[in-house]
């Protein structure tokens, strides 16, 4: 059983909510083929949103400061995650690149990972996505800077609307050094593989 809003819904809900869309389809969900899909949909959905059920900035809180005086940038690229977006719950699959200049002390790399996941395991809007995760590793680990870039496709324009398969969106945000240092920027941005020109100061 989960709470969203304050209102109980257990697995038998959700698995009704199936069914009453199957039927909205215009198929029969007590048919062979498709008894079980409203318990299988229901158990991959509980996986696809399981970010709910973390706290993000409790990924964060174990930190290492026997650095060495390590103070260079530190980059995790070409992050895969999979999302859905809110508008149409439809996939959002793409990479990530998140980086940070370490004041005094630095995080486990998998922390990052797993910082990119549980906001990419909600129902999101990319833009929103790539601030969040800045700034929750902005505030827990209060850095000299840190980069967010994401490149992702979306199905909900892919396979859906006006049907432009092979497009991505870029996002980014650039907090601390990487918006006021233009060659920190640059470094970053030629670390993960893009130009310059690609994502200017206001990101």
């Amino acid at each position: 059983m989960t709470r969203r809003g304050g209102i109980k819904v257990t697995q038998a809900d959700a698995e009704e909510a199936i069914r009453t869309l199957i039927r909205w389809a215009g198929d029969d969900p007590d048919r062979e083929g498709l008894r079980g899909t409203p318990d299988r949909v229901a158990r991959a959905y509980r996986e696809f949103f399981k970010g709910y059920s973390i706290d993000p900035v409790d990924i964060l809180k174990r930190t290492f400061e026997e650095t060495d005086g390590y103070d260079e940038m530190i980059v995790l690229r070409d992050i895969r995650f999979e999302s859905h977006c809110e508008h149409h719950m439809a996939p959002i699959i793409g990479r990530a690149h998140i980086a940070y200049l370490p004041r005094h002390r630095v995080v486990g790399i998998s922390k990052l990972a797993r910082l990119l996941d549980v906001y990419a395991k909600r129902l999101q809007i990319q833009e929103k996505m790539t601030a969040q995760i800045a700034n929750t590793l902005n505030d827990v680990l209060q850095p000299r800077g840190v980069a967010v870039v994401i490149d992702a496709s979306h199905q909900c324009m892919t396979t859906r609307g006006v049907h432009k398969p092979g497009t991505s969106m870029v996002t980014s945000r650039m907090l601390g050094a990487f918006r006021t240092d233009p060659s920190t920027r640059r470094e970053f941005l030629a670390i993960i593989g893009l130009p310059a020109s690609t994502i200017g100061s206001s990101s």
